[in-house]
């Protein structure tokens, strides 16, 4: 009887070994996001105690005097800080629920993410607003869609709340009263409006409370990260809609802003303009299939009634300062 066969040696032998490189996740700095939102906090109640004070006393609530942080003001009276708690709360919330909703996605997909970098500024609202940074690829067009929506429905969320709370907050001017520093109102404002005990008295002749200008400001984010463009919110969701048509449609959001600071006279719309054109208006690499469910382009249907809502012609101006391009 023969024996049977002995294996050759090669018979075990494992196959070489694969390389794997694994990038560590950066540390996540969180004295940074804690010092900038401490800052914010401080630049948003200087702001605010201003506008509750003069809103108190029946002067102008946005006025040119007090354009920069009224730092000089505040230390005058420490105390004063505690006037600012309405507004700064209310926008700060609202700055919040919106990078939130983004930072939530973002960890339901398993991309990384920043938490929100705050940004503190003497602006004529004390901040620059807030963004998170996502560092690693996004998978499919579906997660791209989600990410970029959930921040601009969390802010128009809060923001409408906020809205409907502080219409009856506000009050009419008084007689003599004007400011000079004029906002625009989009039309969720003026719907709003209607729900005014002095909804007979126009919008333009109501002074705002300070939560209302809140709402206000986070009406106006909503429709700047809605815009169709580039790398913002509405342009996450275009491309996750048609991948191809997203250079098209940024460019036609470019025109837009053109046209829109020309007829509208705000050369605000021109300074975003260049902010898209220097974009480059690309996007980030995301696998073109599967494509969108039928849910998720009816959200971007709602995306779309969020921006005719919260867009205002001409945002801010200035009292007797117009602009006559044509």
């Amino acid at each position: 009887m023969s024996e049977p066969l002995s294996p050759t040696p090669s018979t075990y032998e494992l196959p070489a070994p694969v390389e794997v490189f694994v990038v560590p996740r950066p540390r996540r700095r969180y004295w940074l996001h804690a010092l900038l939102l401490l800052a914010t906090v401080f630049t948003t109640l200087v702001v605010g105690a201003r506008m509750e004070y003069n809103f108190l006393h029946s002067e102008p609530v946005l006025s040119q005097e007090n354009a920069l942080l009224p730092l000089g003001w505040v230390l005058q009276n420490p105390a004063r800080l505690l006037l600012g708690i309405p507004f700064a709360g209310t926008l700060l919330i609202i700055l919040l629920a919106h990078e939130m909703g983004h930072y939530y996605y973002c960890l339901k997909y398993g991309v990384y993410a920043t938490l929100p970098f705050f940004i503190p500024a003497p602006t004529l609202i004390g901040t620059m607003g807030a963004f998170i940074l996502i560092r690693s690829p996004i998978r499919t067009r579906s997660d791209l869609f989600d990410i970029g929506i959930a921040g601009p429905i969390a802010g128009f969320v809060f923001s409408v709340v906020t809205l409907v709370f502080a219409v009856f907050l506000s009050k009419p001017m008084p007689p003599g009263m004007a400011s000079d520093i004029l906002l625009g109102y989009p039309i969720i404002f003026r719907l709003a409006h209607h729900l005014s005990p002095y909804s007979a008295i126009p919008l333009e002749r109501m002074a705002l409370h300070p939560v209302a200008i809140a709402a206000w400001v986070g009406m106006f984010a909503t429709a700047l990260n809605l815009l169709p463009g580039g790398q913002l919110d509405g342009g996450h969701i275009v491309f996750s809609l048609w991948p191809r048509a997203h250079r098209w449609v940024s460019a036609l959001s470019l025109v837009g802003l053109i046209l829109l600071g020309y007829f509208g006279q705000w050369l605000g719309w021109w300074v975003w303009a260049v902010l898209l054109f220097l974009s480059g208006l690309r996007h980030p690499r995301v696998s073109p299939w599967p494509g969108l469910d039928r849910k998720r382009k009816l959200l971007a249907l709602f995306a779309l009634a969020m921006l005719i809502l919260t867009i205002a012609q001409a945002p801010i101006r200035l009292a007797g300062v117009g602009w006559t391009g044509h």
